[in-house]
């Protein structure tokens, strides 16, 4: 019996109520139909259409290229295969920060056109007046906050942030803030663990981390990392649960090999 025909689709209460009750979330991205069905049916909680795909669908270096036009198209792939998780898509650089007019149209564009359950946003104190109006349509935001990576031309390191007394008070106040603003849940990237405990002890909704340690109420991979498909990011927080660069090298391998030798089609390959 499926996944789907078992397990009730998730939304921002049931998250809430996993939080309540200690039940930990497990959050992937995905960025195309085909994966996202097959995350989807392993019984995931949250998918993010993560401007991540910037990096691992479009080979940038940074986050900072991809448009709202290209989120749309990836979180219109993943919502048409997806039948449980929750399907949250982060609203690229430039998409809200410092109008938060844009940032209403910007998200409403993502909902209307996707038909995903909730966007995320970067950013603390310094937004909230573009999560205040987009929370007034009713429409759901997960936080962020910690490394920021839109932001990463104003930090220049991809360092933990926080680690420093007054910034690790910036992020307890911001998260707070966002909370009583209205999001139902908060990213924690790449902070110390006892500083994401603690965020995570005091807020009512649940967070997510990536490489925040495991205080927090949930974990959050980019699916390329954690499959081996990308190689060339190896943080500390990364644990990888498949080589399947190795596994698609070899068998693209084999086929050109079969293809020059003959070998494919045979006989029972051809009509």
């Amino acid at each position: 019996m499926s996944v789907e025909s078992t397990v009730r689709a998730v939304t921002t209460l049931r998250l809430t109520e996993m939080k309540q009750r200690g039940e930990k979330i497990a959050m992937l991205t995905s960025y195309d139909y085909s994966m996202a069905k097959i995350v989807d049916a392993t019984g995931i909680d949250v998918i993010l259409v993560g401007d991540s795909a910037a990096n691992v669908m479009a080979g940038y270096e940074t986050t900072l290229p991809i448009t709202l036009d290209e989120m749309i198209y990836h979180a219109r792939s993943v919502v048409r295969a997806t039948k449980r998780a929750l399907v949250v898509v982060d609203l690229p650089f430039g998409t809200y920060q410092g109008n938060s007019k844009v940032a209403l149209d910007s998200a409403v564009r993502i909902m209307k056109e996707t038909e995903a359950d909730a966007i995320k946003m970067e950013g603390g104190e310094e937004i909230l007046e573009s999560v205040q109006r987009i929370l007034t349509a009713g429409i759901p935001i997960m936080g962020h906050l910690g490394l920021t990576p839109q932001s990463i031309h104003k930090f220049g390191t991809y360092n933990v942030r926080a680690k420093e007394e007054v910034e690790a008070a910036k992020l307890v106040r911001d998260a707070h803030l966002l909370e009583e603003a209205g999001c139902f849940a908060c990213v924690l990237e790449k902070i110390p663990a006892a500083l994401a405990t603690r965020v995570s002890q005091e807020l009512r909704i649940p967070t997510i981390g990536i490489g925040a340690g495991a205080g927090c109420d949930g974990q959050v991979l980019v699916i390329h990392d954690m499959l081996g498909i990308n190689k060339g990011f190896s943080p500390r927080f990364l644990r990888r649960y498949a080589d399947l660069d190795t596994v698609i090298t070899g068998a693209v391998s084999q086929y050109i090999d079969d293809v020059k030798s003959l070998d494919f089609p045979n006989e029972k390959e051809q009509y």
